[in-house]
């Protein structure tokens, strides 16, 4: 990850950069054939197949509540499985999955076995299509690479409109605030993490950081997974978290926080409207 955004740390919080790199999420709708109509350079995630790294043999239970193993394997530009990776933020391989319409996120971690075979318990909870994202590092290239594929969870499924843009998310009992408005021109946005009203200032780290982001984007699928790697014990552990963002494009955006504490992973999610830079009077409706 570290070729398509800088880290820096400014002002005692975390801080990324990350700008045409800026990936997101389709809501309907076949995601390649959408990310296509869009061309939304630097996207990521929204091919199963790339520099000659295929994500292949997805399998998964079929139907929602059936319990069973999500499964796949990363095959190289040889046609074999890949068993050799780097590790990045504390992990061989970061797995993402998320419905079409941004609900039923999740950012886990299987484990791999001696032959390539990547697994993990999995149950779906809802019916639908849903993306798959594998964030890896192959040893061979170095290079960090984020492939996705689709898969459908067999049921009547429910498209969930987009939720609008709001300040405050409440999650397992913590509440946390925006400030800030994301725009193609660069902005701040600050997480601010509370507790009972009050500040939590023990944040604990989480694959290596304080907090990390993954962005979708209405409109395409594509994706971006942030860490602010390098600065837990520099920076204080909240109860702010800051990135610095700059929108590849305008429109509708869903954030998803992950951050750990009380030994938990907790996940705030945001909608927010990315605003064009000559837009400049077009934010106030969000405060």
């Amino acid at each position: 990850m570290q070729d398509r955004f800088k880290l820096v740390a400014a002002g005692g919080a975390l801080v990324v950069l990350f700008g045409v790199a800026l990936g997101i999420g389709a809501l309907v709708g076949d995601p390649a054939e959408n990310a296509a109509a869009t061309g939304t350079p630097g996207a990521t995630g929204l091919s199963a197949s790339e520099s000659g790294y295929t994500l292949a043999d997805l399998s998964a239970p079929a139907e929602p509540n059936q319990p069973g193993a999500l499964r796949f394997r990363i095959t190289g530009p040889d046609g074999a499985a890949v068993t050799r990776f780097t590790t990045q933020h504390e992990k061989q391989l970061h797995l993402v999955v998320v419905r079409a319409d941004a609900t039923e996120y999740r950012h886990v971690h299987p484990v791999m076995d001696a032959a390539g075979t990547w697994s993990i318990d999995w149950t779906w909870a809802q019916p639908g299509s849903y993306r798959v994202f594998t964030d890896f590092v192959p040893t061979a290239t170095g290079a960090d690479l984020v492939l996705g594929r689709s898969f459908t969870v067999a049921g009547n499924a429910v498209p969930q409109p987009l939720p609008p843009p709001a300040r405050t998310a409440t999650v397992d009992g913590y509440q946390v605030t925006l400030d800030g408005e994301q725009s193609t021109a660069g902005s701040e946005l600050r997480f601010t993490v509370t507790r009972d009203g009050r500040p939590v200032t023990d944040l604990q780290p989480y694959l290596g950081a304080y907090a990390h982001l993954v962005a979708l984007r209405a409109g395409d699928l594509a994706y971006l997974h942030t860490h602010p790697q390098g600065e837990v014990g520099k920076t204080p552990p909240g109860p702010d978290v800051v990135f610095h963002t700059t929108a590849p494009s305008p429109g509708d955006y869903r954030l998803y926080l992950d951050f750990a504490h009380g030994n938990s992973v907790h996940t705030a999610e945001f909608t927010v409207t990315a605003t064009d830079s000559a837009g400049s009077g077009g934010h106030s409706h969000h405060r």
